[in-house]
């Protein structure tokens, strides 16, 4: 999903409750030395906005790779959005609500199974437990949709219809930008001085503790695996071979790729992140459900790999019953069409 694509999730429309204004568009890039590519000084990338402007581009950092401002940005104001959303549900003991991104016209439900006594509890306690959980559930949708996202452009699914997106599916810095700026996200959100202050500061902290480098590092490091992890020069006419399918299945935490042998990064060693779960709305006795309704071409297909063969299908695919039956089937996919070399 790249300038074709625009955003992760842009334009939410959410059946039945607020939230505030949904988060605006900003361009991504491929993490590729290519036309169309830009590589801004982490110095000087100044603050975070909502609903302003802000600056995107590829950062190399020595522990998390190449990282996509855009991708990064995006899934942290959608993580406060749906945060948001989730605590109005709560207050008002909402059971279920739903929320749809446009790019790709696939609709999210959640179900919330309340504790016992949850209606009866004071206002202030139930505030409480609703200010805590809420970027919880919120980091957690967020960072499903983004990966929902990846999937379904690997499936072939378009925003412009001429436009390929199949490149830039799970491209090799996706899944771990996308998660960065959930984690981000949740700090922010807790700040008493404001979110988009909270942002800013905790960018810059984050790209630091990650090592990040000179934009003439960014870009040599993308050209340095030029024919070997991707070729081309302008954006539509990139080829990506290296993917990055780890978004935490197997162990629950997500590991960059690191461009190897960069001088610059001597002896880095990747900064895995755990991936969101929704185990703490457990502690006080709640229930999560999320499910996607995949209203595009390519659903039928989606959801025949999801169910399996020959099993009964449903119209919903349950990110945790179904995503890793459906990432199996994306690893097998990029050898058969990319090569043995794509899952080193």
């Amino acid at each position: 999903m790249r300038l074709s694509l625009i955003v992760l999730l842009v334009g939410v429309v959410l059946a039945g409750c607020g939230g505030g204004p949904e988060p605006r568009m900003r361009l991504g890039c491929y993490p590729t030395p290519t036309v169309g590519t830009t590589f801004p000084d982490p110095a000087a990338l100044g603050p975070h906005s909502y609903a302003g402007s802000d600056k995107v581009g590829l950062v190399y950092t020595c522990r998390g790779g190449h990282i996509d401002l855009a991708h990064l940005r995006i899934a942290a104001d959608w993580t406060m959005y749906l945060g948001n959303l989730s605590f109005e549900s709560m207050m008002k003991n909402k059971r279920q609500f739903s929320f749809k991104s446009k790019p790709a016209p696939s609709r999210y439900y959640v179900t919330i199974e309340y504790p016992r006594g949850w209606a009866q509890m004071p206002q202030n306690e139930k505030e409480r437990i609703a200010r805590e959980l809420s970027p919880v559930f919120g980091q957690y949708f967020g960072y499903v949709a983004s990966t929902w996202h990846e999937i379904i452009t690997w499936f072939g699914y378009k925003f412009v219809a001429l436009l390929p997106e199949f490149s830039s599916s799970f491209s090799w810095e996706d899944s771990y930008s996308n998660l960065l700026g959930t984690r981000l996200a949740i700090a922010a959100m807790q700040d008493p001085n404001g979110y988009d202050r909270a942002m800013t500061l905790g960018i810059d902290r984050e790209l630091k503790n990650l090592g990040v480098r000179s934009p003439q590092v960014a870009k040599w490091a993308g050209e340095k695996v030029r024919g070997k992890w991707f070729s081309g020069h302008v954006v539509y006419m990139v080829n990506m071979k290296k993917r990055n399918f780890d978004i935490g299945l197997d162990d629950g935490y997500v590991t960059p790729t690191l461009v190897p042998d960069l001088s610059e990064c001597r002896q880095a060693q990747p900064q895995s992140y755990p991936v969101p779960t929704l185990d703490k709305a457990g502690k006080y006795g709640f229930s999560v459900k999320l499910e996607i309704r995949p209203k595009i071409w390519e659903g039928k297909k989606i959801l025949k790999v999801a169910y399996g063969e020959g099993a009964k299908r449903g119209k919903r695919v349950e990110p945790a019953v179904h995503f890793p039956r459906l990432m199996d089937y994306i690893r097998q996919d990029a050898v058969k069409r990319l090569g043995p070399d794509v899952l080193d």
